[in-house]
Order: C-alpha cells, then sequence, then structure tokens
C-alpha cells in the first residue's frame, strides 16, 4: 500500500499565544458546570481568605494604638486573642480551599482526558496519517496537565488575589490617603516591569511546549522501532539527535528561568523601595501631623501584602498563558471530526447472504493521486479471493476501503446489495477479521488478547487456540492463557504471534476473514501447522488474501491481479497462467528465486 502523506497536520505547536481567550475559556468552564456547587463553595472560601488577611494588619493597629501605648493589658489579650483565632479559622479556610480546588482539578483532568481519548479512538485513519503519537500523546498528558494548573491555581487563584489587592487599596487609602498615594509611587514602574517580562516569558513558554512535543514523538519513534535502531548500529546517531533536541528543551527551560529570577527580585527591589517611601513619609507624617503609630505600622504590612498578590498574578497570567495554548491544542483535537463515520439512521445487516461487490471504485490517500482507479469486481459469499501485485499496486488500499478506514472518492463499495456507508461501522466491523503480517499485541494476559475485551468463555479461547495450533506453546508460557505477554509481546516470538492473531479471529467467527500477508513471517514449521487450520478457519466464510508467495494461492476460487493501481488480470490460477499475462511473470519469478522450495506446496 502506498501513502501519500500530505504535508498539513491540524496538530501546530504554534498557536495564537493569547493569554487570555474568552471563547476557549467559555469551553473550560463547561468542564465546571458538573462541579458548580464546589466551585461556588470554593469561591466563598477564597473571598474568606481575603477577608482574613487584611483582619491582620487593622487588628495590629488597634492592639498598638488603642492598647500597647496606652498600656492595657486586659484588652491586648481581648485583641491577642481575637488575633489567634482569626490566624486558625485563615488556617482551615486556607486547607478546605486548597483540597476542593485540588479535588476540582483532578476531576476535571479525568473528565477532559477520558472524553479526549474516546474522541481520537473514533477518529479516521488519515488523522493518524498527519499526526505523529508522541504528539498526540503530550496532547493527553501534558496539556491536560497545563488546564489542571490554570483551575486549580490560575483563574481561581487570581480572583483571590484581585480581591485581596482591592481590599488592601480601599483599607489604606480609608486609613491614609496621602501615604497610600506614596505607597502606589512604584506602580507605574511596577505594570513596566511587569509588561516586559510577560511578553518575554511569553515566548519562552511557546518554545519549550514547542520542543517538549519533539522530544515526546522523537521518543515514542525510538523506542518503538528500538530493534531497527539497534539492528543497525544507529545507537549514538540517535544519541546526538536526542541530546540536541534535549539541549534546546534545556535552553528554552533556562531562559524562562533567567526571566524568572530577573523578575521578582526586581518586583522585591520596587515593593521594599514604596515600604522605604511609605516609612519616611509616614515618619514625618507621624511626627507633623500626628499620625498614629499603629497607623504606620499598619500601611508597612499592608504595603509588603499589596506587592506580593501583584508577583502572584504576574505569575498567574503565565500560568493562564500556557493553559490558553494547552487547551487551544486540546480543543482543536477535540473539533477534529472524522472522515469517516456511522450514517445517523444505518441499515442493518443481520448476515451476509450474497456477498461483496466493488463497482468503479476510485481512491486517493491524498487530493487526487489516486492508488486505486476504476476498481470493479464482485466476491460471492463464501468465496476465496486472493489479491496479487506489487508493492504499491492497492491491495491493501482495497481492504482498508472495504473495513471503511478510509471511504471511496468515486464509485460503490456493495455487501448485500446494500452500499457499506449506509450501515454503521461497528455493524459491518463486527463481521470482518484482518490478521496481517505485523500482529498488533496489546499488554495484558494471552487470553485478553484473544477475547479484546469481548465475554468470551475460556472454552471458546481454548478451542480456537487449539483449531490454530497455538494452545500447545501457549501451554507451556509460565502461565498459560494468564501469561502477561507485556507491551507489543515481546515475550513471544513472531510466529506466535501470528498464531494468537489467528485465535483472536476465529474466537470472533467472522463473515469475512482477511489474510494480509498473515504468513509472511512465519517459518516453515509452524506454517505447515496452520496450514490445516486455515482451511479450516477460512471454509464457509467470504475470505480475501493478500499474498506476495503466489504458491499460497493457488487453490484460490478467484484471482485479482493489481498493477498501479487497476486490475490488470482476473481469473484461477490455472486461467491466468494459460494467459501468459502480468501473473505468469510473477510465477515464473518465483519458481526461479525459490527453486523446488515453491514447488512443495
Amino acid at each position: 500500500m502506498t501513502k501519500a502523506k500530505t504535508g498539513f497536520t491540524i496538530e501546530k505547536d504554534e498557536v495564537s499565544g493569547k493569554a487570555y481567550d474568552s471563547r476557549l475559556m467559555r469551553r473550560l468552564i463547561r468542564y465546571l458546570k458538573p462541579y458548580t456547587l464546589q466551585v461556588v463553595v470554593a469561591a466563598v472560601l477564597l473571598l474568606l481568605i481575603s477577608v482574613t488577611r487584611l483582619a491582620g494588619p487593622y487588628l495590629i493597629k488597634i492592639a498598638i494604638d488603642q492598647y500597647i501605648l496606652p498600656r492595657d493589658t486586659t484588652g491586648l489579650l481581648f485583641i491577642s486573642l481575637v488575633f489567634i483565632a482569626i490566624l486558625l479559622l485563615q488556617f482551615f479556610i486556607n486547607f478546605f480551599h486548597v483540597y476542593l480546588m485540588q479535588w476540582i482539578g483532578q476531576k476535571v483532568m479525568f473528565d477532559i482526558r477520558r472524553e479526549l481519548f474516546d474522541h481520537i479512538q473514533h477518529l479516521s485513519l488519515h488523522f493518524f496519517d498527519r499526526n505523529p503519537v508522541g504528539r498526540l500523546v503530550t496532547r493527553v498528558t501534558n496539556d491536560v496537565s497545563a488546564l489542571n494548573e490554570v483551575l486549580t491555581s490560575g483563574v481561581v487563584a487570581i480572583f483571590g488575589d484581585v480581591f485581596t489587592l482591592a481590599g488592601i487599596v480601599i483599607v489604606m487609602l480609608s486609613l491614609d490617603t496621602k501615604l497610600a498615594l506614596v505607597t502606589f509611587c512604584v506602580l507605574p514602574f511596577l505594570f513596566i516591569v511587569t509588561f516586559k517580562f510577560r511578553s518575554r516569558v511569553r515566548r519562552s513558554f511557546r518554545k519549550i511546549r514547542k520542543r517538549l512535543a519533539k522530544i515526546n514523538t522523537f521518543l515514542q519513534e525510538n523506542i518503538s522501532g528500538m530493534y531497527i535502531v539497534q539492528l543497525f548500529s544507529r545507537e549514538s546517531v540517535n544519541y546526538k539527535r536526542f541530546r540536541n533536541l534535549n539541549r534546546d528543551y534545556l535552553h528554552a527551560h533556562l531562559q524562562t528561568i533567567f526571566y524568572f529570577a530577573l523578575f521578582f527580585p526586581i518586583i522585591e527591589f520596587l515593593g521594599y523601595l514604596a515600604i522605604g517611601a511609605t516609612i519616611a513619609y509616614g515618619g514625618w507624617q507621624y511626627r507633623a501631623t500626628g499620625m498614629t503609630l499603629g497607623v504606620l505600622i499598619a500601611f508597612i504590612q499592608y504595603a509588603q501584602n499589596f506587592f506580593r498578590p501583584i508577583s502572584d498574578l504576574s505569575e498567574k497570567y503565565n500560568i493562564l498563558q500556557g493553559a490558553m495554548a494547552a487547551s487551544e491544542r486540546i480543543f482543536k483535537i477535540l473539533d477534529e471530526k472524522a472522515e469517516v463515520f456511522s450514517p445517523a439512521q444505518p441499515a442493518l445487516l443481520p448476515s451476509i447472504q450474497k456477498g461483496i461487490e466493488f463497482r468503479n471504485v476510485w481512491f486517493a490517500y491524498q487530493n487526487d493521486q489516486y492508488v486505486l482507479k476504476d476498481i470493479s469486481f464482485s466476491i460471492e459469499k463464501g468465496q476465496n479471493v486472493a489479491l496479487v501485485g506489487a508493492t504499491g499496486s492497492g491491495k491493501t488500499s482495497i481492504i482498508n476501503l472495504l473495513t471503511r478506514f478510509y471511504d471511496v472518492q468515486k464509485g460503490q463499495i456493495f455487501i448485500d446489495g446494500g452500499d457499506i456507508r449506509k450501515l454503521s461501522l461497528e455493524n459491518l466491523r463486527r463481521r470482518i477479521a484482518i490478521v496481517q503480517q505485523d500482529v498488533f499485541i496489546f499488554s495484558g494476559t494471552v487470553a485478553d488478547n484473544i477475547r479484546l475485551g469481548e465475554d468470551f468463555s475460556q472454552q471458546r479461547i481454548e478451542e480456537a487456540a487449539h483449531h490454530v495450533s497455538a494452545h500447545e506453546f501457549i501451554e507451556h508460557l509460565p502461565n498459560g492463557y494468564q501469561t502477561d505477554v507485556r507491551e507489543r509481546g515481546n515475550q513471544i516470538s513472531t510466529g506466535q504471534k501470528q498464531l494468537l492473531a489467528f485465535a483472536r479471529a476465529l474466537a470472533f467467527d467472522p463473515e469475512i476473514l482477511i489474510l494480509d500477508e498473515a504468513t509472511a513471517s512465519i517459518d516453515p514449521h509452524t506454517e505447515t501447522l496452520i496450514q490445516q487450520a486455515l482451511a479450516t478457519l477460512m471454509a464457509n466464510r467470504t475470505s480475501i488474501v493478500i499474498a506476495h508467495r503466489l504458491s499460497t494461492i493457488k487453490h484460490a476460487d478467484l484471482i485479482l491481479v493489481l498493477h498501479k493501481g487497476r486490475i490488470r488480470e482476473m481469473g484461477t490460477h490455472e486461467k491466468l497462467l494459460k494467459k501468459g499475462g502480468i501473473y505468469t511473470k510473477l510465477y515464473r519469478i518465483q519458481i526461479e528465486d525459490t527453486g523446488f522450495g515453491l514447488q512443495r506446496n
């Protein structure tokens, strides 16, 4: 099969970079609706936290002016107890607020990951042709985690900081307007520094996300292809490539660290500068106008508390900007429409009675670069049909269209006279089983890999394994059918994987069986074991066999010879040999290449 892959991907690492996007925020808030009560409680707790923070300096003012200077120990004891009570109240409110927000964040992450995974599973294969696996993994993991950060310590915390700042400004202005204005004199410089910091950190964060996606993609490809890496001694080359990617990722992080290391000391310097101005002017006011000592000390504490939320807001801004970028990438996936989908009112196909028909089918993976051109043929129920042709002639594309992994651009495909696009995907695919040359084995037990989540009995699983001669090797595994074969079945051989695939197909009892070079990687001894099983498996089933070894399809009811996307010849083995065409040439070439090894079949 030849896939012409497009250079365009819907998943760009470069996004708009907006710190706030109301459209995206509305979509994010939708995930909070199931937890509305918890969010309201968290908002109330946040408001109470802001109030308790404002109360501390004001209580100190009262203590100094009304009890310490007048030497009223009874009143001082009372105000101290009130202060301690507020501190305890603030502790418990903080505890419940943090726990509640983290709980909400984890719940929302769970919901988004679940929706994202479910959506990805239903996207068409063309989507995965365009998007690397590593990039998709980054979306489901890192980007969702970025959303958790903004939900738990971003947006809500921003409101808390705003409440605190507003409260501090109101209290300071009510205590002494002139002194408050002196304290706020550094705000223009603060805004300039914050603006410069924000723009530079935004670019750094975008670099970090882009380079992290590249690392994940490279890791996934390198680990999945470790066999090829080691076979061709690519370790040092791949190490250098990873080192370069890792270095780029490091530099992006170091750049961000530099900006943060510079920004926070500047904010602290401006804060202390404002406090110094407050002390100087307040001290003069204390001597000249009779300002109370309690007011001056309260002002100093409020000034300290004033600059802390501003510093936090700058950091929260970057969290928010990162979350907006992450949500944009996530929603791009969720907005991606499946190119192949079930109709709103699907037709019902109880069982196949007649057969399959391809009628004037044209198909291209990209634009008008057709890999199948005007394909027409019919397969009767129970027939054994073979597809033959050079690599890229369109054999596997025919299978992809029959299973509706892709849809045709022109023409129609029928089962029992009905267009397969009128059937639900589940109804269609439940009638088809495919055994490929490269068998995919999931992490889990042998039994799990045969049943694939279906509620098959152990007896049915073992019977299927017996029929394809897989039972013997399974029984010799450490835990038999309960042996954990781990990711991609690394504990078992290639031939054993294919035997499991045959057992899987037989257990599902399909009406259409597709063998895509299913015996190409099996040794002669294993092939001998499964030839009889294959005859049993294909009995009374419509079978489509893709094979390069023509000796394995001599007894097929019909052989289709494809060349450059068209059916050039059609007939039985004997008839095609008599024609002396493409099939005859292919057959003679294989006889010359394999000698008597082919003729034994």
